[in-house]
C-alpha cells in the first residue's frame, strides 16, 4: 500500500518545518524551512556544533552576523539532502523596519552566494507585516524570492499577492489555537477555523489567478494536513511527516486550482491596517509570535556569546 506521505506528495509539495537533518534525510520532503525557533532546537544537536563554532568565529563578536551565519549553515547542510529550496527568516526585531529588513535580507543572500549556493535555491522569510510585505515587494523585484510567514489574515493574504511575494506560509495550528481557546470548543475537519482561512485564500488566489504560492504550515494534527491535501504546498513537522508515512489508508485530495480569473484592485494600506485591527486573531497570533521568534533569536544569540 502507499503510504499517506507518498499520496500526499502526488498533488501537494512536501517541506519539512525543522532543521533536524536525520528527519529531512529519512522523510525526504522536496523543501525545508527553518526559523529562529528550529534555529535554537538545531543549535543542541552535535551534528551543528562546528557550524556553530564557525558562525562564531565568522561572527567576531556581532552576534547578529554571527547568527545570520549560523542560519546558513543550517540552511546550507539542509540544501544537501533536498532537491529544493530552503526559507532563511529575517530577525524577527526587524518586522517593522522595511530597511532593516531589506538589509538583513540582503545579507543572508550575501552569504548564501559565498557558500555556493544560488538564489534559486533560497526563500528568504519575513514576518507578514506592512513593513515586512514592502520588503519583500522590493526584493522580489530585485530577484530575491521570499517567503512571508507568521500569516493569519485574508489581509495579509492580499496584501502579500499584491507585493508579488513568491510564498506565504498561512498559520493553520496557531489559528486553530486561538479558536479553540477563545471559543472553549475543539474543532475537526473543515470546520477547523485554520482550514478554512488557508482554503478561502488557496481558492482567492486560484480565482484571481495570483501567482503566490500558499504553503500551509504550523499543523496540529493528521486532520488538518488531510483536509489541505492539494494545496500547493504544506510546510509539515517530522511527527506529522512520520504519521503520514506510517498511515496506508486513502488519502483524497480537497483543494484543486480554479480557472484563473482578473485580479481585483491593490489592498491599501489604510485598509490592511483596517482590516487586521478588526480579525482579533490575526492581530494577537501576528504580535504573539513575533515576539516568540524575537526571544528565541535572543536565546540563540546568546548561546552564541556564551561559546564564543
Amino acid at each position: 500500500m502507499t503510504s499517506k506521505l507518498d499520496q500526499l506528495k502526488q498533488f501537494t509539495t512536501v517541506v519539512a518545518d525543522t532543521g533536524d537533518f536525520d528527519a529531512i534525510a529519512r522523510l525526504k520532503p522536496v523543501d525545508a524551512t527553518t526559523n529562529p525557533s528550529l534555529l535554537l532546537k538545531a543549535a543542541a544537536l552535535p551534528l551543528y556544533r562546528e557550524h556553530l563554532q564557525r558562525a562564531i568565529d565568522a561572527g567576531k563578536g556581532d552576534l547578529d552576523l554571527a547568527s545570520d551565519h549560523f542560519g546558513v549553515a543550517v540552511g546550507q547542510a539542509i540544501l544537501d539532502v533536498i532537491p529544493g529550496r530552503i526559507s532563511t527568516e529575517v530577525d524577527a526585531r526587524l518586522s517593522f523596519d522595511t530597511a532593516a529588513t531589506l538589509r538583513r535580507a540582503e545579507r543572508l543572500v550575501e552569504l548564501y552566494d559565498q557558500a555556493g549556493v544560488g538564489r534559486e535555491r533560497i526563500l528568504i522569510k519575513i514576518a507578514s507585516t506592512w513593513e515586512g510585505i514592502r520588503a519583500a515587494e522590493q526584493l522580489e523585484k530585485a530577484g530575491v524570492q521570499t517567503n512571508l510567514t507568521l500569516l493569519f489574515s485574508f489581509a495579509q493574504a492580499r496584501a502579500c499577492a499584491d507585493a508579488g511575494a513568491f510564498l506565504i506560509s498561512p498559520f493553520v495550528g496557531r489559528i486553530y489555537d486561538w479558536y479553540k481557546k477563545a471559543e472553549g470548543r475543539d474543532y475537526v475537519g473543515a470546520e477547523d477555523p485554520g482550514v478554512q482561512s488557508v482554503t478561502r485564500i488557496y481558492n482567492y488566489y486560484k480565482a484571481h489567478g495570483h501567482k503566490t504560492v500558499v504553503m500551509g504550515a504550523s499543523f496540529r494534527n493528521i486532520s488538518q494536513i488531510e483536509q489541505l491535501a492539494g494545496c500547493d504546498r504544506l510546510t509539515i513537522s517530522p511527527d506529522l511527516l512520520q504519521q503520514l508515512a506510517d498511515d496506508d489508508s486513502a488519502l483524497q485530495r480537497v483543494l484543486d486550482a480554479q480557472v484563473a480569473g482578473n485580479a481585483e484592485a491593490a489592498l491599501p494600506e489604510s485598509r490592511f491596517r483596517w482590516d487586521m485591527n478588526e480579525d482579533a486573531m490575526a492581530t494577537e497570533k501576528l504580535a504573539e509570535g513575533i515576539r516568540q521568534f524575537a526571544r528565541d533569536q535572543e536565546k540563540l544569540e546568546k548561546l552564541l556569546a556564551t561559546q564564543a
